[in-house]
Parts: C-alpha cells; sequence; structure tokens
C-alpha cells in the first residue's frame, strides 16, 4: 500500500526532520514559484491571479519606483529571509539596498517597505499573520492594499520600536501624499483604471 507521502513529489519532502529553512528556497529547483515559507512550512499561490490584483501591484511598483529618491529601489513578488523559518513574499518592496541581478531575497534590515496587495488566498495572512511578523523583523512600514468595490484602499502602519508593533497611520481611497519612508504621492482610483 503506498502511503501519501510516497505520493508526494521529492520536492515536497522537508530536506530534515525539522522541516524547511529560509535558505531552502535558494536550493529547492522544483519549487512552484511564489513558494513562501510560513514557520517552517510551504506556501503555496495556487489559485488563479485576478485581473485587479495584477493591476495593482503592476501599477502601484510602477508609481512608486517613479518616486523613490536615490538610496531607495522598488521590486516586487522577492522574499524576505525574516529568519531560518520565515521567508515570506510581499507583493511589493521598497529597499535600500543597490539593485543586485543576481539576488533572490532580502533581508529585513534592507526593507523599507512591505506591500501586500490582498486576495482572496491570502487575505488571513496579509492583515494579521505577515504585519506581525514582518514588525517582529524590524520592518520600519507595512501597507495593506485591499480591495473596497474594484478600487484600492491603502492601510499604512509604522513600526513602534518600543514593542515591534505597527501602528495605524492612515487609511486612504483616492489620494496619498505621504512623507514616509520617503516623499510619495498618488491617485489611487489611477491604479486599477
Amino acid at each position: 500500500m503506498t502511503t501519501a507521502w510516497e505520493m508526494l513529489p521529492a520536492w515536497m519532502l522537508p530536506p530534515r526532520p525539522s522541516g524547511w529553512e529560509a535558505d531552502d528556497l535558494d536550493h529547492a529547483p522544483d519549487v512552484p514559484r511564489h513558494t513562501e515559507l510560513i514557520d517552517g512550512a510551504l506556501i503555496f499561490m495556487m489559485s488563479p491571479q485576478r485581473s485587479w490584483h495584477a493591476r495593482v501591484v503592476t501599477r502601484l511598483t510602477s508609481t512608486l519606483d517613479g518616486q523613490a529618491p536615490e538610496g531607495f529601489s522598488i521590486d516586487r513578488e522577492m522574499t524576505i529571509k525574516l529568519d531560518e523559518k520565515n521567508r515570506p513574499e510581499p507583493d511589493i518592496l521598497a529597499v535600500t539596498v543597490p539593485y543586485d541581478p543576481d539576488r533572490t531575497r532580502y533581508l529585513p534590515s534592507q526593507v523599507a517597505l512591505a506591500i501586500e496587495v490582498v486576495s482572496d488566498e491570502s487575505a488571513d495572512r496579509d492583515r494579521s499573520l505577515k504585519p506581525l511578523k514582518y514588525a517582529q523583523a524590524g520592518i520600519p512600514h507595512y501597507w495593506r492594499v485591499e480591495d473596497e468595490n474594484s478600487f484600492p484602499v491603502v492601510h499604512t502602519y509604522e513600526l513602534d520600536e518600543t514593542t515591534l508593533a505597527y501602528v495605524a497611520t492612515g487609511i486612504y481611497r483616492d489620494g496619498m501624499k505621504l512623507a514616509i519612508p520617503f516623499d510619495i504621492e498618488m491617485n489611487l482610483p489611477s491604479l486599477v483604471r
């Protein structure tokens, strides 16, 4: 009789009894793209991508990239190695290190802003688990972008370094004008037009 473990592809089996570790993602060539590591478990993005999500991520990345000053770079869909058991993949990141074509992940100290664009599949992680882990890792800013009647609503958070928890700093539905982590101004409905 075949066990459930024997039916799994070899790449799904953890490389050690203690489970997966963050650096394993760089050495597992058959792992599907957009695989995250949360608490030592692989998380796969298996649901179909919605056009709304793709459009918001693409246009928000482009808008931020056009406004990022020297010393900041904007990247998308790159993992952050928070610790040995956690390597989540935000939709968009503002980082403070130069471009490296061979980079496979960032460290928390290199990330100024992590942005999650909420989808049905990721909603719980984007609203509760990921902000907690990003804050505990010391990432100074977190944005969560929600779909409200097909328009993006941006919830912004800043790290309280004493508690290592995020404090809400705003909810934006039409326009945004911020000075941190750098000067940002945008018309949010234009992200889905």
